[in-house]
This record gives C-alpha cells, structure tokens and sequence, in this order.
C-alpha cells in the first residue's frame, strides 16, 4: 500500500511541473481574457476598468450602433460579422479544395511512382519556410504593378483582356476598374490569401494522409486485389475508411487554423479589411485602438469557436458506439 501511495506521489511530481506550465501558459491567459471581455478599459495597467457585463459582445455582433449624445445610428466599424463569414469562408476553402487535393497527391505518391521521395520533400518544403516569407513572396506575385508575375503571366497570354474587365463587370461591387489588384478588392482578396494557405498546408496534410495509407495492412489490399477491385473501390472503401482518424485530425487542423489565421493576411496585404478576419480585428482593437475589452471578447468568442468545431467535427467522425475523444 505504501510502495502503491509513493508511485503515484512520484508520477504527481513529476507530473507538477509540466501542470504548472500547462495552467500559467494556456488557462491563466483565457481565463484572464475572459474576465478582461466583461470590461471596458484602454490600458492594461489601468485601474479604472469599467464593468460592462455583456455590452462588448454585443458591440461585436451589432451592425450599427447608436450614438448616445444625437441618438443618430451609424455603421459599426467593429463589427465582427464580416470577419468571421470570411474565416468560415476560408474554412470551407480548406476544407472541400485543400483536403481533397492533399489526399489525391497521397495515394497517387503511396502507390511508389518513381521519384517518391523526391515529390514528397517538394511539396512539403513550404511547410518549413515561415509563414511571413510566404506572404511576402505572394504579396510580391500579386503585385499589380510590371513587377507582379501573375499580372505579368496574364498579359503575356493576353488573358488580362477578358478577365480584368469580367472580374470589374461580374464580380467585384466598386465602381472602380479591376486592373490586377487581387489584394485590393473584397471580391479577389479571400481567394487571394487562400492560394498561399493552399500552397503552403498542402504538403502537410498530404504528409500525414500519406502517412496513414502506408500504414494500412497489406492483407486488405491483397485480398481486395484477389476480389478483384479497381483502385477507385480500393480508396473508397479500405483506405479512406481506415485513415479516418487522421482525416478528422487533418479536418480539425484546417478548420481552426482558418479561424486563428494572422500572420499570413497582415503580412500579404497592406489593408486588411478587404479580407477581415477576427485575429486581425482583434490585432486591431487590442494594439492599435486600445480597445482591450473588445480584443479580449474576440479572443473568448475564436477559442470557443475552435472547441466548439473540434467537438462537432469529432462528432461527425465518430462511428456507432464510439466515444467522442
């Protein structure tokens, strides 16, 4: 009993210091937020901090406010609706083009083509560069000037002629003219940022994918192979079924990393409002108008979110009788 009651004191000390960790780095800051989001204050060392209850909640999620001095409404530049349509927008992006695309590329590369190795460090090589290198270097490529590859590609082909004004006449709102401003129009900027999230993530889930496929056990495919099935039935209904944990996984990692997505939009775009999202509305809030009440609320309202959408994706991989983990 006693050699029982030192074991466990042992694993609960070694345990403490990765607890405390865990509880100062992760649980002190939401908690901190989440009490800060009930409050209006522009200082963190201010002591005069307004309790407000709910009000900065609804701020977010009001399209217009009222002036409390005229009684005059007016458009609210906070509003946080927009930007998370955007995340969901971008969410969806990942995962009905970018998921889909990164499975292809894993089982065309586990059936051994030659030159295996060779393709799987080329499309996991932008995983490793920085993510504020990458926006720099599609922000360059989205140039609308001589020096934007893209434009320059397109003229070259003289498909600028067509495009340019279908995209002012079809898709964009402005009365301005669309000369190649991917990053400047609400229309083009979304699909602009996801291409580089796109190229940048898609080796890492296809790593992982590819990953999973090779660890499958060569009985089914041989017996599947003795049944007589194609390749299409052989994906569809042994491998596809058997790396579903790493597809939920893949899934999970796609949908919050949308909802979190920062660095990519500020560095890519020089106004980010044409492709609002709620980090860099926060971003916003919190350091360039001192709003730490409303910043707070966004940041509670993103973890919510990403647990919320971890439990329901979770859920919808979940098979009959298996607990949601």
């Amino acid at each position: 009993m006693k050699r029982t009651l030192s074991y466990k004191l042992n694993i609960g000390l070694f345990l403490l210091p990765a607890l405390i960790l865990f509880l100062v780095i992760l649980i002190a800051p939401i908690a901190m937020s989440a009490y800060y989001s009930f409050y209006d204050f522009n200082s963190i060392a201010a002591r005069d901090m307004d309790y407000i209850g709910l009000s900065n909640y609804k701020t977010l999620f009001s399209r217009f406010l009222v002036n409390a001095e005229n009684g005059m409404q007016y458009e609210n530049d906070k509003f946080m609706g927009d930007a998370l349509t955007n995340s969901l927008l971008l969410a969806a992006l990942s995962v009905f083009i970018q998921l889909p695309l990164a499975l292809l590329i894993a089982l065309k590369l586990s059936k051994g083509i030659p030159g295996e190795r060779v393709y799987l460090s080329v499309f996991f090589m932008p995983v490793l560069i920085s993510t504020v290198i990458i926006g720099r270097l599609w922000m360059n490529i989205y140039d609308p000037g001589e020096a934007g590859i893209l434009n320059a590609g397109l003229r070259a082909i003289g498909l600028d002629k067509r495009l340019f004004p279908w995209i002012t006449a079809r898709l964009t709102s402005s009365k301005l003219e669309f000369t190649g401003q991917w990053t400047g129009f609400k229309e083009t900027a979304l699909l602009a940022a996801f291409i580089p999230i796109l190229w940048q993530y898609v080796g890492y889930h296809m790593l992982l994918m590819y990953a999973g496929i090779l660890g499958v056990p060569s009985e089914l495919l041989e017996a599947a192979e003795l049944d007589g099935c194609s390749e299409r039935q052989v994906n569809r209904y042994i491998i596809v079924p058997y790396i579903k944990p790493i597809l939920k996984v893949c899934v999970i990692f796609a949908v919050t990393g949308s909802l979190k997505s920062f660095d990519l939009i500020y560095t890519l775009m020089k106004d980010t409002t044409k492709a609002e999202l709620p980090s860099t509305l926060m971003y916003k809030l919190l350091f360039l108008h001192n709003r730490y009440g409303l910043g707070s609320a966004i940041a509670v309202i993103l973890i919510a979110l990403c647990f919320l959408f971890a439990l329901l994706i979770s859920m919808a991989f979940r098979t009959r009788g298996e607990k949601v983990a």
